[in-house]
């Protein structure tokens, strides 16, 4: 708008579009500086200027500055973004194969050092990168693009990069697992982020499946995730949440997911994902710190290092790997999905339940909610959901859907046997056996109404094995499902534990819990019945 001959210029915001005040703004023309302003509390920047081109820059204290070409013009205001001063890092890309190449993008204002690191039972060294500085000052400092990067992505090492003496480039290391690369700078600063490295070729009898789809939908770096600003960015950057996130401001009664599919942003893969950090000092067998920690990588590593203590080998892999088809399922055994799978394709989904009911597959799912929103993979720096909850009733009054997945495709119980409702959500408690003769359960002295899973690294939902997000038997699960256990949360909301056969000689164990994979290296007897499906899938 313009008032008195003011113009709103733009306004300027962090990487979590939080406005920033009082950021020092010049506009020039032709070489010539024309204003110098302040931007307001709410990140507004107004200038007595006519529309034309400018050079715009911007500079705070503890944010990086920039300078910028716009086109400024009456009611176009343009969105600025500066990224604050910090240690950030990913790779890109997030997921290869031994031997194949990513490139590893790190913000830091000051001289950091590289490393890179095999998360298994224990943190393994595997080398050294070095030590990262250059000579003009803050020079490996990041800038973010303008505007809403949370679907292009950041483009980080895209300006003044490039040259061939300085290559910033890691190859996937032979043994496939979860990597992690530390980043810390000269006076103690430290940032952790994963790399998923899928073998060259097939090597182990078990494929684990990394739910980094799941890690994308929950990112919110950039001010947009699936559950915050799922459908864009407002006009305005946030001052605070609580008063202008209409999530906040609609308590109650708004659902970030009630509108139509088309209305819901790409989210771009090619982000940093601070969730995902790991601190220096933590080890497997710690509790697991941090409310979204709790269910994204640092909360799958739980499941690779028992994987690792009891002797399973097993490739990893990312879930872009699979749409793809980059995954030969038949290579395997046994593939394992854990934690919090919630994000699926249609093509995932197909070969997954083709291997499983045709060509004799072995599922294990160790999670919950999972399979529950069909996604689509527009590249591979991008995916967009298809998230509007459904609501339709059919004639009995029921509702018509299950899921989000079903209302596109079918419901995930017809593959996991499970699929999640609200009953019992962000609880936790022991599961309690139904079905104690069942071979599931050799070995544990455990009988029809003994209680297990009591011990959990889950500090988020403390309590049990049965939590967090919890799926249970529906009319889609497979007519010979068989439930062997049921989680003890309130109001019958115990996440069910089943397992199938398939006539090819396929056969899926669910447990239908978040906060299961959390408790295998603390739980003996989970741990116990987790061994025995393995064992006997790998017969």
């Amino acid at each position: 708008m313009v008032q008195g001959g003011i113009m709103l210029v733009g306004t300027v915001s962090d990487e979590r579009y939080v406005a920033i005040p009082d950021v020092s703004v010049e506009l020039e023309q032709n070489g010539v500086s024309v204003a110098r302003v302040r931007s307001s509390a709410r990140g507004g920047i107004y200038a007595e200027v006519p529309p034309g081109r400018y050079r715009v820059t911007l500079a705070r204290d503890g944010y990086g500055a920039k300078s910028v070409e716009v086109d400024v013009a009456e009611g176009h205001p343009h969105a600025f973004r500066l990224l604050s001063d910090g240690l950030l890092g990913y790779m890109w890309p997030k997921w290869v194969r031994s031997g194949e190449r990513s490139e590893f993008r790190v913000h830091s204002v000051k001289p950091y050092h590289l490393s890179l690191w095999r998360y298994g039972l224990e943190k393994e060294l595997v080398r050294p990168i070095g030590w990262f500085d250059e000579h003009g000052p803050r020079a490996t400092m990041q800038i973010t693009p303008d505007g809403d990067y949370t679907q292009t992505g950041v483009q980080w090492n895209r300006q003044g990069y490039g040259s061939p003496h300085h290559t910033q480039f890691v190859a996937g290391p032979e043994r496939s697992g979860l990597y992690y690369l530390h980043a810390e700078t000269e006076d103690g600063d430290f940032f952790s982020f994963p790399w998923i490295v899928a073998p060259a070729r097939p090597r182990a009898p078990i494929a684990v499946l990394a739910s980094t789809n799941t890690w994308n939908a929950y990112n919110n770096f950039g001010g947009r995730s699936n559950y915050i600003n799922a459908t864009g960015l407002p006009p305005q950057p946030t001052v605070n949440a609580r008063l202008d996130l209409v999530r906040y401001q609609q308590a109650g009664t708004y659902n970030e997911w009630q509108f139509e599919d088309e209305r819901y942003q790409p989210l771009s893969f090619e982000r940093p994902e601070p969730f995902n950090h790991v601190p220096r000092e933590t080890r497997a067998t710690d509790p697991i710190r941090g409310r979204q920690e709790c269910h994204l990588a640092p909360a799958e590593w739980r499941l690779l290092a028992w994987l690792e203590r009891e002797g399973f080998a097993y490739d990893l892999y990312s879930e872009y790997q699979l749409h793809v088809g980059d995954l030969d399922l038949d290579a395997y055994q046994i593939v394992i999905l854990s934690v919090h799978p919630e994000y699926w394709s249609r093509a995932m989904y197909q070969r997954l339940k083709d291997w499983v009911y045709n060509r004799g597959g072995r599922l294990m799912y160790l999670g919950g909610n999972g399979l529950n929103c069909e996604i689509e993979i527009l590249d591979d720096r991008t995916m967009k959901f298809n998230t509007q909850v459904p609501e339709a009733t059919g004639p009995d009054g029921r509702a018509r859907y299950e899921s989000r997945f079903h209302r596109r495709v079918e419901s995930e119980a017809n593959l996991l046997g499970v699929v999640f409702t609200e009953a019992g959500i962000m609880t936790a408690a022991p599961y309690q056996v139904v079905n104690g003769d069942h071979w599931i359960f050799a070995g544990t002295g455990l009988q029809n109404g003994d209680t297990f899973g009591e011990a959990s690294l889950h500090e988020r939902i403390p309590g049990g094995a049965s939590g967090h997000e919890t799926d249970k038997m529906s009319p889609s699960s497979p007519a010979n499902t068989v439930l062997l256990a049921k989680g003890l949360n309130p109001e019958d909301g115990g996440a069910h534990m089943v397992y199938y056969e398939t006539q090819s000689g396929g056969a899926v164990f669910s447990v239908g819990s978040i906060t299961y994979p959390a408790c295998l290296l603390v739980d003996t007897q989970v741990s116990r019945i987790t061994a025995n499906v393995i064992t006997r899938f790998l017969t």
